[in-house]
């Protein structure tokens, strides 16, 4: 956190989706720990063959009593790894997305190779009531317009500086600048020139550069406006300054 914020990182949004309540419930308890920190809290599609309904009651009662958790996610459909059975996946995403416009917060969404299924749930569940972040985006620009018609906002990470990454290079160019993110996942895809080590949230300003210099715009601009699309989804007021 240290070397984030000497890197010029103002806040963190710390992601509790894994495969038991512990891991959500230690991204809270980070996020109340610290200043301009907050959580994002749901089951990943990956362990959503592990979650019980005790785990999903301890989660939504968990997003209703913490003034910390500020999203829903990440939440949504992996068909790449296939952790977890598809039909189960689609069950879980339904009831988080539920679970966002129940408290009126943003979903996080994680998905990969499912574009379709995943777009079919955020339009029969009403998604587009709360919005949110497709995070890590890894579709093309059809994929991208069909989020943003909904209203989401689309993150971008370290994948947009790998060379093999076109599409998403392409789709980083056509999101409109009210509805673009850029984040860490870390500790996975840092970003060039800092691939291959252990991500972390100091990698963002190299994130941030490629994206800025691929949109042709200065680079302060940019940050800015990252900036305020983040306090803006997440409704952090103007705690990012």
């Amino acid at each position: 956190m240290q070397r984030a914020r000497e890197a010029g990182v103002s806040g963190f949004v710390c992601i509790g989706s894994g495969r038991s309540l512990e891991e959500v419930t230690n991204a809270e308890k980070l996020a109340s720990t610290h200043e301009n920190m907050w959580a994002a809290i749901a089951i990943h599609p990956h362990d959503a063959a592990a979650m019980s309904d005790s785990d999903f009651n301890a989660i939504a009662e968990l997003a209703r009593t913490s003034k910390k958790i500020v999203c829903i996610g990440e939440t949504g459909l992996d068909y790449y790894y296939d952790h977890s059975p598809r039909d189960m996946q689609k069950t879980v995403m339904t009831k988080f997305v539920g679970l966002a416009r129940e408290l009126r917060l943003p979903l996080s969404l994680h998905i990969r190779d499912a574009h379709e299924d995943a777009l079919a749930i955020l339009l029969s569940e009403n998604a587009a009531d709360v919005g949110g972040v497709v995070h890590c985006f890894t579709g093309d620009e059809r994929d991208a317009e069909r989020y943003l018609a909904l209203g989401f906002y689309i993150s971008f990470s370290g994948i947009v500086t790998f060379k093999s990454a076109r599409p998403i290079q392409a789709a980083a160019k056509l999101v409109p600048a009210n509805k673009i993110l850029i984040e860490t996942d870390c500790p996975y895809l840092a970003p060039v020139p800092m691939r291959g080590k252990r991500n972390e949230p100091a990698y963002l300003v190299h994130t941030a550069r490629f994206v800025a210099d691929l949109r042709g715009v200065p680079f302060d601009e940019f940050s800015r406006t990252t900036r305020e699309n983040t306090q803006r989804l997440f409704g952090l007021g103007d705690s990012l300054q």
